[in-house]
């Protein structure tokens, strides 16, 4: 049974990753994937900075811990963040966050396997349904044409990136602070995607103040706050099942693009992200094991 606080995590971190697929939509005009990765990363850094220097509990990672923290920044904060933005370019949100959500399949494959968290068979069944399900997203956003599919590529990329970045971040909270863990890994993707500096330069000097406040609003509340509040949740439960629940997202993502953009995920993408829950629902399933019951020996 999950905690009060974990379950609050939970919810801050479903609606505010939710609420990124629609901001992130809105400074494309402005921004190229990689300035809009690098502006957020910029300000979750002096964010989460301040954060870990109130609270002033320092604990020096091993070698070890290095590695997973280096793995998580450069392949969540850093790479997953340029892969999304620069497949909200081509795609609506509501698609891109149903696509990108194949990444909690993958969470808890993955954790069962190098997590010793172990693969259930419904677990299984729930990753193949899953896996049809995102197949029909893709025929219901490029109609099956190959040539229309580079941000379906993008989104897949991603929710490889997001998956890869769990299960190396999980490790590195057994013993680690959780805003330092954050904090460190979001230092590390800002690194990363520096290259794309002239092009933040370039985008700030032309955009709207709607696009500076986008990149603050995605630095402060999707970065900041909601990776925060998942790194405490992740530290509290296996990284299968706290995967497993971000998958609330892409319809609360669906409903906010409605109201921000008047857009809508065409209806076969739609279908195809309904499969995708039913697989989540098979992979929560438990296969029950009867008792037998045992025959008491009669002694004569």
């Amino acid at each position: 049974m999950l905690s009060p606080s974990v379950l609050v995590a939970i919810a801050v971190t479903v609606v505010a990753w939710a609420s990124a697929f629609i901001v992130i939509r809105g400074t494309a005009p402005y921004f190229t994937g990689g300035a809009v990765a690098l502006g957020r990363l910029v300000v979750g850094t002096v964010l989460l900075g301040v954060v870990v220097l109130i609270g002033r509990r320092w604990v020096w990672p091993t070698r070890r811990e290095w590695i997973y923290i280096a793995v998580f920044g450069i392949a969540w904060f850093g790479g997953y963040n340029v892969a999304l933005n620069t497949a909200e370019h081509t795609i609506d949100a509501g698609t891109t966050s149903m696509l990108v959500n194949i990444g909690p399949i993958l969470i808890a494959l993955g954790a069962g396997i190098f997590l010793r968290e172990g693969i259930p068979k419904w677990l299984a069944i729930g990753a193949g349904v899953a896996f049809a399900g995102a197949i029909v997203i893709w025929i219901g956003a490029t109609g099956g044409r190959v040539s229309l599919g580079i941000g379906i590529l993008w989104c897949l990329v991603a929710a490889l990136l997001y998956s890869v970045g769990v299960l190396f971040q999980k490790p590195a909270l057994k013993r680690l602070p959780n805003a330092q863990v954050t904090w460190l890994g979001c230092v590390i993707g800002m690194i990363v995607c520096l290259p794309f500096s002239g092009q933040l330069v370039t985008g700030l000097q032309s955009a709207p103040v709607g696009g500076w406040l986008g990149i603050l609003y995605l630095g402060a509340i999707p970065t900041s706050l909601a990776f925060s509040t998942w790194a405490y949740a992740l530290s509290r439960m296996p990284a299968g099942q706290l995967g497993i629940s971000t998958y609330i997202v892409p319809p609360l993502a669906i409903v906010l693009g409605l109201i921000a953009f008047g857009v809508a995920p065409t209806w076969l993408a739609i279908v195809g992200g309904a499969i995708c829950l039913v697989g989540v629902a098979l992979s929560r399933r438990r296969t029950v094991v009867k008792a037998v019951p045992q025959v008491e020996e009669v002694t004569q």
